[in-house]
């Protein structure tokens, strides 16, 4: 049995496992996805299996194939999930917020570093010509982004799988401690308002209602087939990978918000059983012996996360914005189009939806925020 065959079966019975976990009612399975999620399972599988069989999956055509064709088609499916029209329910003050909270998120690392540079040279050295900076921007996509940004970050910065690995388990740590944080700090955000004098209530916004089975299959198989059909073309047109990534980005947007048929909620689906099977296919190039981090990169990153905080709590009092937008927009940040909503229930469940929104947008945004982050560094 040749490495390609091998490669396949292995991400398929992850993809299978990782699909079965995310969904199982068993209670015990739950507590676990609270601390160490299905995504992070669907990489760390197929490493485990390199691993303990010794077979070297880190190169071949499956790795190929999933730069070339699975992750442009997912970054299309991704940025058409992005509807303007009802973005415009959540209004203008929490959404220049959300905005302010991407650009501390994309800019903050690289003062950081500056920064850390002046009170220690050595941590320039690590982050600058060791290239730990690498490590940085796909945190960037992730936070912002969500997997699909952070995977697209680190095929342009040149992350390396050790490096990348390691971020991913730093960083579900962090964003599953912030969350509980958040959760406290909702639910506390009356309090919170009273004692910074902000009185500014939040509208309420009603559950958009499903289509009816009829137009559903229209919908789908309209949706399904301009996804298809587009990334072929891009395919065919032969352009280098970032103008590919901002090609179908933008025609993802114009799908999305054009296209009257347009299933939002399955291209959501889509994506997110893509992006499993972008990790799985990952995780065939994992080497576990190398999995660590100095402790300068993580103090850097707890820092960047509080400061992230600071600065928009520091925003919505200048904006007498309600404090639970800070939570909301964090979250849509931070922990995406799962814990945004779930956080947001905490306080009012009728704003879920404008939590989920702006973690949609969070997801269309991730990568160019990415790409900021990337310029700052290189010009350092």
């Amino acid at each position: 049995m040749n490495n390609l065959v091998i490669s396949i079966l292995v991400v398929a019975v992850t993809l299978g496992f990782v699909l079965w976990v995310r969904n199982s009612p068993n209670k015990w399975i739950r507590l676990v996805l609270e601390w160490f999620p299905a995504i992070l399972f669907a990489y760390v599988i197929p490493a485990l299996f390199t691993y303990v069989s010794g077979m070297d999956l880190s190169a071949g055509r499956i790795h190929q194939f999933s730069k070339e064709w699975i992750l442009p088609f997912t970054v299309l499916a991704v940025m058409s999930a992005l509807s303007i029209k009802e973005l415009r329910i959540v209004g203008l003050k929490p959404i220049l917020l959300f905005v302010f909270g991407s650009l501390v998120i994309s800019t903050l690392p690289v003062f950081l570093v500056i920064i850390f540079g002046l009170v220690d040279h050595n941590t320039t050295a690590l982050f600058i010509d060791n290239e730990y900076w690498k490590g940085l921007t796909p945190i960037v996509g992730g936070w912002i982004g969500g997997s699909t940004s952070q995977l697209v970050l680190k095929e342009l910065t040149g992350t390396s799988e050790p490096l990348f690995l390691s971020i991913l388990v730093l960083d579900n740590i962090l964003v599953n401690t912030w969350t509980i944080l958040m959760f406290q700090f909702i639910k506390r955000s009356d309090q919170i308002n009273h004692a910074l004098k902000i009185y500014n209530p939040i509208p309420i916004v009603e559950h958009k209602k499903d289509k009816t089975n009829s137009k559903k299959a229209l919908s789908n198989s309209i949706t399904i087939a301009m996804l298809l059909l587009t990334t072929l073309l891009i395919a065919f047109l032969k352009l280098n990978f970032l103008s590919a990534i901002l090609v179908l980005s933008v025609v993802g947007l114009v799908f999305g918000n054009s296209i009257k048929q347009w299933n939002h909620t399955l291209v959501l689906k889509i994506s997110g059983i893509c992006i499993l099977l972008i990790m799985a296919i990952l995780g065939l190039k994992l080497n576990f012996t190398n999995l660590n981090l100095p402790f300068n990169f993580v103090l850097l990153v707890m820092i960047w996360l509080i400061g992230h905080f600071i600065f928009l709590l520091g925003a919505s009092k200048l904006m007498k914005l309600n404090v639970a937008w800070v939570a909301i927009g964090s979250m849509a940040n931070l922990g995406g189009i799962s814990t945004a909503p779930a956080v947001t229930s905490a306080y009012k469940k009728e704003l879920m939806p404008h939590a989920i929104l702006l973690a949609i947008l969070s997801m269309v945004t991730g990568t160019s925020w990415g790409l900021l982050t990337i310029f700052l560094f290189k010009h350092f």
